[in-house]
């Protein structure tokens, strides 16, 4: 699914699907006030049902989040990417430092760039056993780097699956936005996650 089909769908999703989930919560509650919540059978399906709703709108919520993330329409870029890496650093006791520098890019690729780190942050929380990252996204005339570096345990590269550990995906978003992924790791010296996107300014 392309970044633009991303967004519309969080877009409808929050829209229609919130509409229909908020209606239901206000029928709900009406009908509390209709009936006789005496009736132990009627209170306990009328419960069951607003935690059933509630747990849709949960779902929601994630789903959303994971198509388009809330900071990074809030937020913009470089603010989405500073709340990621503290919050993996805080959850993972890994020193994560940063060098970010504000780039111009389009939605879906500021998507496919903050996907990247994501996805290079939890690969690092897995299997890396690294106790310090480096995230680095530098603007150049025509086209910006991004670089997920870590001190972990490293992996050869060729006895790796192109599918594995999500790498697959990366590849797929980078190329999809007109860029070029490559992942360098050597076994003791850590791992280099690279990425270039043209710059669209």
């Amino acid at each position: 699914m392309r970044e633009e089909e991303r967004g519309h769908l969080a877009r409808e999703l929050h829209d229609e699907l919130g509409a229909l989930l908020t209606a239901a919560k206000l029928d709900v509650a009406r009908l509390k006030s209709h009936v006789d919540l005496d009736n132990t059978d009627i209170s306990e399906r009328l419960k069951h049902l607003v935690e059933t709703l509630n747990s849709v709108i949960s779902l929601k919520r994630r789903i959303i989040e994971d198509l388009r993330p809330s900071s990074l329409s809030n937020l913009g870029l470089i603010a989405s990417l500073e709340i990621l890496t503290r919050e993996f650093a805080e959850r993972s006791k890994i020193n994560v430092e940063t060098s970010l520098e504000p780039v111009q890019l389009s939605e879906s690729s500021q998507l496919t760039v903050y996907r990247l780190v994501q996805e290079s942050l939890t690969n690092i929380g897995k299997y890396a056993g690294a106790t310090r990252v480096l995230i680095t996204l530098h603007e150049y005339p025509s086209h910006i780097t991004v670089q997920v570096r870590d001190d972990g345990a490293g992996f050869n590269t060729r006895d790796i699956s192109p599918t594995a550990h999500g790498l697959a995906g990366m590849h797929h978003r980078v190329e999809a936005a007109g860029g070029r992924l490559t992942v360098t790791s050597t076994p003791g010296e850590g791992t280099l996650v690279s990425a270039t996107l043209p710059n669209t300014q």
